[in-house]
């Protein structure tokens, strides 16, 4: 499981998804989450505006990103 830095929370989804390179562009992280191809916490997310939030477990792809506030 890969750990993710946040400065600041909430962060949404789509832009962590973006900002770590599992997808391309800000609209692709959100046809992929509006497609249910995203888990957060272990429960499929549709939400492309999620907020995410430290603790939280985003799955895509077969990653894991666990999100920490530093």
């Amino acid at each position: 499981m890969k750990t993710i830095a946040i400065n600041k929370e909430p962060v949404e989804l789509y832009k962590i998804l973006k900002f770590e390179g599992l997808v391309t562009t800000g609209g692709e992280a959100k046809l992929v989450i509006g497609d249910g191809q995203v888990l957060v916490n272990g429960s499929v997310e549709t939400q492309r505006r999620k907020k995410i939030v430290h603790g939280d477990v985003i799955e895509f792809r077969g990653e894991q990103l666990e999100v920490r506030r530093m």
